[in-house]
């Protein structure tokens, strides 16, 4: 089953990293935020992936391109009969990338729809190039093709920006409460969808959060799965500090996978 990763966007709001490189190869810890979401699906064995490119999209090639001899030691034979030999394993040994230019100023809606081509199963997984989430990805596929609609959306209940107070009718504060969960729920990404999703897709304008899935949700084919767990965006630089952060103490709650483990 193809994963879809939308990693077009130009990241205006986290430009300190994104002005000289695509915010999918923004680094935390290290790697990648590309490849942390991309270990998140492979922890669930979902290894066939789709990269929806625009902005910058000629250096994420370029990693991928350069990744065994990055990720590996290896021997080089120079001159005439030149070659290269790679020796040991990396942990990404059956990885498949398709690298998809969907131009520099598609849409989200409009990147899905270019890369029709590249999904041969009824169903597959879309989600953003910044995301990170400790999303159960066996649970939100069985819960898809449990309900039988055309799409599922990853729900999570969002965090205040700002502490919240209560007060009573003199304006004392009665509680506060620092950056509290709120009511509702938002998009974080993590779609299944279905083949027809491509229906409702129309030219390179088409956003996807917009006139697709509202209409999916009119028409109640838009299913939401509620995860109560770790999920945080990368938009801004604080953010990137954060994520960060949380990786270097070892706290890293997207961090489902084992790096002792290689796969052959």
């Amino acid at each position: 089953m193809k994963v879809v990763i939308l990693c077009g966007g130009q990241g205006t709001r986290l430009r300190e990293e994104t002005e000289y490189r695509p915010k999918p190869l923004v680094e935390i810890g290290g790697r990648p935020v590309l490849w942390h979401i991309m270990k998140l699906y492979d922890h669930y064995a979902f290894r066939d992936f789709v990269l929806c490119l625009g902005y910058r999209g000629n250096m994420i090639k370029e990693y991928f391109l350069n990744y065994e001899a990055m990720n590996n030691d290896f021997t080089i034979s120079l001159g005439e009969n030149s070659r290269i030999k790679f020796n040991g394993f990396h942990k990404e040994q059956d990885f498949c990338v398709t690298l998809a230019n969907t131009g520099p100023e598609t849409m989200t809606g409009g990147r899905v729809r270019r890369i029709q081509n590249y999904i041969d199963d009824d169903i597959f997984m879309v989600t953003y190039g910044d995301g990170l989430a400790d999303v159960n990805i066996s649970d939100l596929l069985r819960f898809h093709r449990a309900h039988g609609k055309l799409a599922t959306v990853t729900s999570v209940r969002p965090v205040s920006r700002f502490g919240i107070l209560e007060l009573d009718q003199l304006d004392q504060v009665e509680h506060f409460t620092e950056k509290p969960t709120i009511d509702g729920w938002v998009n974080a990404g993590f779609f299944v969808f279905s083949r027809k999703i491509f229906s409702y897709l129309s030219g390179d304008d088409c956003i996807l959060e917009r006139e697709p899935l509202q209409q999916l949700a009119a028409e109640g084919q838009l299913m939401a799965f509620r995860h109560d767990g770790f999920f945080f965006a990368m938009d801004t630089y604080r953010e990137y500090q954060h994520l960060n952060a949380l990786w270097s103490a070892g706290q890293a709650p997207w961090k489902v996978w084992d790096e002792s483990k290689v796969l052959v």
